[in-house]
């Protein structure tokens, strides 16, 4: 009886690793709450939003501010505002150098998943010269302020028939180092300013971007030639 030979794969965080999506979200947030008379703040943000959840995140924020709203409805509307800023962006976020990093990983039998909250149609042209079985744009359509939490990377390896331990996450904040790394994958960082801060312990590699040696790093985590 033959045995069916699992998948090695990266699984890329889109929307803030080649994308600067941590600024985007800050600014879409920031004139949302505008509206609600609230002046978002950096330090405002990092205390009551990076959790993850976004309903949550501003009910705590509003009541230390001492302010009513309609914090679901807020949230809703950060999230849409948020995708389709991310939107714009998905084509042109495929560079040269991420081209050649994805090349790189695919020559290892590696596949590469790109996972976004934009409209993967906008993405999908930048990628027609890739093999669709081994370069797969995937859509994750969870409200989750900021980087992914586990079970956002969870759904991820689900998606795309991957094993958790033979699938690298990249991801762009420290916070979300450790939510693949709670969903059982070695983890690899891209930092920004915007994220600094944060703790980068339990990845594999912190990088200021994807280029073409990155591969090199995910073959050696991977255990592939």
């Amino acid at each position: 009886m033959s045995e069916n030979k699992l998948s090695r794969g990266v699984i890329i965080e889109f929307d803030f690793t080649a994308i600067d999506g941590a600024n985007i979200l800050f600014n879409v947030a920031k004139e949302r709450l505008a509206a609600e008379g609230v002046d978002l703040t950096f330090k405002l943000e990092a205390l009551h939003l990076i959790g993850g959840n976004y309903q949550g995140g501003l009910t705590e924020l509003f009541a230390k501010l001492e302010k009513e709203a309609d914090c679901s409805q807020i949230a809703r509307d950060i999230n849409e505002a948020f995708n389709a800023e991310v939107s714009k962006h998905l084509a042109a976020a495929v560079t040269p150098e991420l081209k050649s990093f994805i090349k790189k990983v695919v020559e290892k039998d590696v596949k590469v998943v790109l996972a976004t909250r934009g409209d993967i149609e906008a993405l999908k042209p930048a990628l027609e010269e890739f093999d669709a079985e081994k370069v797969i744009p995937y859509q994750e359509k969870s409200m989750t302020y900021g980087n992914g939490k586990w079970d956002v990377w969870r759904r991820a390896l689900s998606a795309n028939a991957l094993a958790d331990i033979l699938t690298v996450g990249i991801t762009g904040s420290g916070n979300g180092v450790k939510a693949v790394l709670v969903a059982g994958m070695p983890a690899i960082a891209v930092v920004n300013d915007h994220v600094a801060y944060q703790d980068f312990g339990g990845a594999d590699c912190v990088v200021d971007s994807i280029t073409a040696n990155l591969a090199d790093e995910v073959a050696r985590i991977l255990r592939v030639s």
